[in-house]
């Protein structure tokens, strides 16, 4: 089922449940496709990449937006932030964990062949595309940066 039908019919099932933090999150999400598919030079549809691509920067704002409400003591927009988060994760595919990435990494630095923190950018390039969705680009780099260093 595409992204947009699950969005649908999860929008439906939270206004029957009375789930106002799940209907707020799928909301954000559905006004967020609609958004992607009526955006300049675009065909009206998305690609599974294009919603993923989509989903991870709502997760990113979710995240960075949680980080500031702590650091201003408001609680009650850090839960708000968390519950959506927790929804808008569901539909992204599972992360890796630190292990899988570096090992992945590891196999793209040989692939490219690089030797140092110069060549960060043509492993970034290939890192980007492989593991798109599966991790955060921030998380990416961090890590492609300590390993290029040895």
């Amino acid at each position: 089922m595409a992204l947009e039908q699950q969005i649908n019919e999860g929008i439906k099932a939270a206004m029957k449940a009375k789930d106002e933090a799940r209907l707020r999150a799928l909301r954000a999400i559905k006004s967020a496709i609609l958004l992607e598919k009526t955006a300049e030079g675009r065909s009206g549809e998305l690609t599974e990449a294009d919603e993923h691509r989509m989903l991870q920067k709502m997760a990113k704002q979710r995240r960075e937006s949680i980080e500031i409400y702590r650091q201003q003591n408001r609680d009650d927009l850090v839960r708000k932030e968390a519950e959506e988060l927790a929804v808008i994760e569901e539909f992204l595919p599972k992360q890796m964990d630190e292990q899988e990435l570096k090992a992945a990494l590891q196999q793209i630095i040989q692939q490219v062949g690089a030797r140092g923190p110069a060549d960060m950018g043509k492993v970034m390039g290939v890192a980007t595309r492989q593991l798109a969705g599966r991790a955060d680009n921030k998380t990416i780099a961090d890590i492609v940066k300590v390993l290029l260093q040895k």
